[in-house]
């Protein structure tokens, strides 16, 4: 899987590009573009080795925690990751073949990360990770819920899109 390393720098630099381009040469772009980087690394490793690893996740998990509340103190960055982690926990523990714990902390620091925008993180990563899921039901009828696939690219996804869009579409879905 060494031909998706890259695939991923050329992604993390349209990341970058994309932040400078949207937020500017502002602190903003630049928490931004590391966040865009925790997304990649931890895709990268979830589509190599199956596992998001927790030596990326929790300090990247705390450093948002932390950065975020510094640049604007609020509430609202603890609230959204403790709820975003805590959702894909309970579904975990009702369902551990389902999602895995890296799951769990990957939705908690995408709450840290973009504060209230992560609900269109979590629904956007969860609708493109029915795509492959409608393919494998498809080709293989009732043995695809033995299939596992690796969520966390698509809880990456959605977070780009949240990064990008998220204020915009909580702002068409709220009225």
């Amino acid at each position: 899987m060494t031909r998706v390393r890259p695939v991923a720098v050329v992604v993390f630099a349209a990341l970058v590009a994309a932040c400078i381009a949207t937020f500017g040469l502002t602190i903003e772009a630049l928490v931004d573009a590391l966040g865009c980087a925790v997304l990649v690394v931890v895709t990268v490793t979830d589509l190599e080795r199956r596992i998001v690893p927790n030596r990326v996740i929790v300090p990247a998990l705390v450093v948002a925690l932390v950065v975020q509340t510094a640049r604007d103190p609020s509430a609202e960055w603890i609230v959204a990751s403790l709820a975003a982690g805590g959702f894909f926990l309970i579904a975990a523990l009702i369902y551990p073949a389902g999602l895995g714990m890296g799951d769990v902390k990957l939705a908690a620091f995408l709450g840290a990360w973009l504060g209230t925008p992560v609900l269109v993180a979590l629904f956007a990563g969860s609708l493109l990770a029915l795509i492959p899921a409608i393919v494998i039901l498809a080709m293989r009828g009732g043995a695809a819920r033995k299939v596992g696939i690796p969520y966390a690219p698509f809880l990456a996804g959605g977070g780009v899109i949240a990064l990008f869009f998220g204020d915009a579409i909580m702002d068409a879905w709220l009225g």
